[in-house]
């Protein structure tokens, strides 16, 4: 388990050879109050990769994830997104009341017109996949924070996306569950290999999910680094602990106190 890779500008970062899932060609955003949140972002994620991004506080990790799904404009630039379907977990899990379990899972099946019994069938089985399995009939205010994410992560899987967005999913849990459900989703993208983008502002939960971790700066939000992962997956909760582990989460921090120019809060 080699932890030789380095912090390089993003421009020289490694490529895959596969085809991109998304991609950000010298993308500014720039808002109406005059406040420019994003400048001149390049960023690929290909097929297969796993990209988390870290950075200060208000340097527009979340405003990535919001011009990758559409939910917002580039004042310049492109957004290209590959002909993959694309999902979005939110901070929140966003779950209806009122649904069940079930219920909550099916809904974007019902929405994407599924038959009743292929919806039914998919989200029985990816509701085992998260580890919910017996809860089928519960309703989100029976179920623990970490299990309503479990729920969020399920529907999101539910039409087999090709592009997974993730704004701080884990950031409201606490450390234990935090780590757990970190173990659990880079169990699935070792099963399934989806295009991953993941905000985060924790530089162990990114090193540990990571093909890659970007390092944007201070507002206006560049990107100052990009940081090969070196370990293989699927990764056992015991790499946190290794001395390899300490130095990856090492030349990130080092990136963000040299080039961030703000504090991860």
């Amino acid at each position: 388990m080699s932890a030789s890779a380095e912090a390089v500008p993003a421009t020289a970062a490694a490529r895959s050879t596969s085809p991109s899932a998304l991609r950000f060609e010298g993308v500014s955003k720039r808002f109406s109050t005059g406040t420019l949140a994003l400048d001149a972002i390049d960023l690929t994620v290909d097929a297969g990769e796993f990209v988390s991004v870290v950075g200060p506080s208000g340097c527009g990790k979340s405003t990535l994830l919001r011009l990758a799904s559409g939910l917002s404009q580039a004042t310049a630039g492109a957004v290209v997104t590959g002909d993959v379907r694309v999902s979005y977990v939110f901070q929140d899990p966003t779950l209806l009341p009122w649904r069940t379990v079930l219920g909550n899972v099916e809904l974007v099946g019902e929405l994407a017109k599924l038959p009743r019994s292929e919806r039914r069938e998919k989200a029985l089985r990816i509701i085992k996949l998260v580890g919910l399995e017996g809860f089928e009939r519960q309703r989100p205010g029976q179920l623990s924070g970490g299990m309503q994410m479990r729920v969020s992560l399920a529907r999101a899987l539910l039409l087999d996306p090709g592009l997974f967005l993730f704004d701080e999913p884990f950031g409201a849990l606490d450390e234990m569950t935090r780590e757990r459900l970190g173990d659990e989703l880079q169990q699935l993208f070792h099963s399934r290999r989806f295009a991953g983008l993941f905000i985060t502002h924790s530089v162990a939960e990114a090193v540990f999910l990571s093909t890659r971790v970007v390092v944007m700066s201070a507002r206006p939000g560049q990107i100052v680094a990009d940081v090969e992962i070196p370990f293989d997956y699927p990764r056992s909760t015991e790499l946190r602990f290794t001395p390899e582990f300490a130095k990856m989460t090492g030349v990130v921090s080092a990136a963000l106190r040299r080039k961030g120019k703000g504090e991860l809060t």
